[in-house]
């Protein structure tokens, strides 16, 4: 495990604090948790621009095109 020294405005030193006491654990739980939840964000855009970046339109308007043109069921209309 690596120790990381950050500095914090005291407003939000504090609000993290009383967050982590609220979920029962430690200032350190509470950041750790926090940047692996941001890290996962960060990956998962950039796993979704890599796989929007292999599609091709003729794909999307051939599977477009098999879609009946039918009314939408009732309760399911467009307002």
């Amino acid at each position: 495990m690596t120790a990381l020294t950050i500095r914090l405005p005291n407003s939000v030193h504090q609000k993290i604090k009383e967050l982590a006491q609220r979920d029962a654990i430690s200032v350190n739980q509470f950041i750790a948790s926090a940047a692996a939840e941001k890290m996962a964000s960060v990956m998962t855009l950039d796993y979704l621009k890599a796989e929007a970046a292999q599609g091709r339109r003729s794909d999307f308007t051939h599977y477009l095109s098999q879609v009946p043109d039918a009314p939408a069921p009732p309760g399911d209309e467009m307002p």
